[in-house]
């Protein structure tokens, strides 16, 4: 594709990503046998600012109904990779480059929409940010009602198919036309969640979504992670490594450069990178030796 140098991706290597010629193979390139199938794929993404450079040169998969955990002391890269991933780096003026595809949609293709990307692509943040003056039930629908959906039936079953597999239609059943800032953090987290699920997007993206909450209502999001990673592609940010050995199937670890660029050392089935991991820089972060 023609190459693009603002709010967008250059793919020096055309639709396929970098040429050979122009970057050494990685042991990352290689398919991992135990993913089955790819719901997403990212190839040499690096994201800049400017002329700082957050993050350089990372390539793995997404798998379907998984749940990838991004892992990584602060400042190297993994929240920046998330949001790339949706295109959220437009409204900031990041300049992303390499390949990043969601199944054959080429995410930062010219013809490809961001409002598109973002329908299939879901988002939750650190903290709980469901819309002050909305209710619970409007928070729920206001992305149908963004693409133009009105049928107040489609809406309201949508509404209650998300609540449900945010594990919260029994707690607000009564109360959808209660202003959603009056539940709890926890649950309030879930109402987000439930947001993004009602557009059913292919992936969900989760930026250390307990990391504001609680150990119950912690406990409580895991255990719908998990639950959701039986029908969605789950990419989760996290600083608990704990966290990451409960909940995810796969990881990925970022670390810094000497230049103070994130990059990915790392990625593998989280069992094999928290019991046996192959770079030795993985095995002193995730034995507590750095970072």
């Amino acid at each position: 594709m023609d190459e693009q140098t603002t709010q967008g991706v250059t793919d020096p290597g055309g639709a396929g990503g970098t040429t050979n010629d122009q970057r050494q193979p990685s042991p990352l390139d290689r398919p991992h046998a135990e993913i089955k199938q790819i719901a997403m794929s990212l190839k040499d993404v690096s994201v800049s600012f400017g002329k700082f450079r957050a993050v350089k040169g990372v390539t793995f998969p997404l798998a379907t109904r998984r749940v990838t955990a991004l892992v990584g002391p602060s400042g190297c890269g993994k929240t920046t990779i998330l949001r790339a991933i949706n295109r959220m780096h437009d409204r900031s003026g990041g300049t992303v480059t390499g390949s990043i595809h969601l199944g054959d949609l080429d995410v930062y293709a010219p013809s490809t929409q961001p409002e598109l990307v973002r329908s299939k692509i879901g988002m939750v943040f650190q903290r709980p940010n469901p819309f002050p003056t909305m209710s619970v039930v409007e928070n729920v629908t206001s992305g149908l009602r963004f693409n133009g959906v009105r049928d107040k039936r489609v809406l309201r079953e949508a509404a209650e198919a998300a609540l449900r597999h945010a594990a919260l239609w029994d707690t607000v059943k009564d109360r959808l036309n209660a202003p959603a800032i009056q539940l709890s953090g926890g649950q309030q987290q879930r109402l987000c969640i439930a947001r993004a699920l009602a557009v059913e997007p292919e992936v969900l993206l989760m930026d250390e979504p307990c990391s504001a909450l609680d150990p119950v209502s912690t406990a409580q999001i895991e255990e719908l992670i998990v639950k959701l990673s039986s029908e969605i592609a789950i990419g989760l940010v996290t600083h608990n490594m704990f966290q990451a050995t409960r909940v995810s199937d796969f990881t990925a670890v970022f670390l810094l450069a000497e230049d103070n660029t994130g990059e990915l050392v790392e990625f593998g089935p989280t069992e094999q990178i928290f019991e046996s991991p192959s770079d030795p820089r993985t095995e002193a972060y995730v034995t507590g030796k750095v970072g």
